[in-house]
């Protein structure tokens, strides 16, 4: 039997160009980048103040058919408290074609911050646990490698900072509404 060269060729080609596919089927790495806007409530014993709040950040993670992992990191300001959060996250994604709904929590901390109120005495934010639950649509660009998710994200810090003297340790919770842009590789 008589291989030409040629057929040789096409016969590589289509094997490599399936084996790329189907490995991004199985799993796709990505990195990308989210901005968002919303509020902010700090819960005291006597009085509960909210404010709006921003947040920055990146992220990193995979993306499997089912379900999608990530590590993230945030930068959170609103008008008197800044701090920064890490936190690893987990999506369950709801199958489907070009928008793919998800759910999702995750669990970290926050730390190197500072919550100064208007009686200008300034907190000190030491590193705590952080927690997370999210809600989203992904959009896949089809004909590059971004995705972008918008999602309603919600943030819990118990025992934020402690108020000298009192013994008065406030919870923090932090909602908005962030659009990430995700990068594929």
């Amino acid at each position: 039997m008589k291989i030409n060269s040629i057929s040789l060729i096409s016969v590589l080609t289509l094997l490599t160009g399936t084996a790329s596919a189907t490995a991004g089927v199985m799993a796709d790495f990505y990195i990308g980048g989210m901005v968002g806007a919303g509020g902010q409530t700090i819960f005291t014993k006597d009085n509960d103040k909210t404010d709006s709040a921003t947040l920055f950040g990146a992220n990193v993670g995979i993306d499997i058919p089912l379900f999608r992992l990530e590590a993230e990191y945030n930068y959170l300001k609103s008008a008197d408290l800044y701090t920064n959060a890490g936190m690893v996250n987990a999506m369950f994604k709801v199958p489907s074609t070009l928008i793919q709904p998800y759910f999702g929590v995750g669990a970290g901390m926050i730390f190197d911050g500072k919550h100064t109120p208007t009686t200008n005495i300034e907190y000190k934010i030491d590193s705590t646990a952080a927690y997370q639950a999210m809600l989203g649509a992904t959009i896949d660009v089809l004909a590059l490698p971004i995705k972008f998710d918008i999602e309603g994200h919600a943030l819990y810090v118990p025992d934020i900072y402690e108020i000298p003297g009192t013994n008065t340790t406030p919870d923090m919770l932090q909602y908005n509404i962030r659009l990430k842009a995700r990068f594929i590789f």
